[in-house]
């Protein structure tokens, strides 16, 4: 589904808003696969909290069913009913295509960068330290295409 956990306050404890206005950045893990290929199970994210968004853009929000739950998502398209949000795997559920758009005061933060973490024992080569070392942490940048993406799910 695309769970977030904040790493700041232990596994499965989200950020309170208050504490999101005091200090507008902050760490969070993802769990889950909803977000595959830009983000994967144990990724840890750089967020903004606060500040606008734009289609196209990563974000941390509230579930909508779910208020006590983060997930993180792409911004697909702004509706009367609030934002269109969805995973970038097409196969993984638990987006808008579940629960409908979300409500703007439940979209928290962007996100500005994602680490994969080292997996011990993994990685054993030079050449594959030296690959983890290239791709270890990268920016999450926005996609151009998520519009046509939501346009051609709304077809079927």
């Amino acid at each position: 589904m695309g769970l977030v956990y904040e790493s700041t306050r232990g596994a499965g404890v989200e950020r309170e808003a208050t504490a999101a206005a005091e200090a507008p950045f902050g760490i969070a893990e993802v769990t889950g696969v909803s977000m595959v290929p830009t983000l994967l199970h144990r990724d840890r994210l750089f967020v903004r909290y606060g500040g606008r968004v734009r289609v196209g853009d990563v974000v941390v929000l509230r579930h909508p069913l779910q208020q006590d739950l983060l997930v993180v998502k792409r911004l697909v398209e702004r509706r009367d009913a609030g934002w269109w949000v969805l995973g970038d795997n097409p196969a993984a559920e638990g987006d808008s295509r579940v629960f409908g758009a979300v409500p703007p005061g439940l979209v928290l933060g962007r996100v500005l960068a994602r680490h994969r973490p080292w997996t011990p024992g993994r990685q054993r080569s030079a050449g594959a330290v030296l690959s983890w070392l290239f791709s270890a942490v990268r920016p999450v940048r926005s996609s151009r295409s998520a519009r046509s993406a939501s346009r051609r799910l709304r077809a079927r």
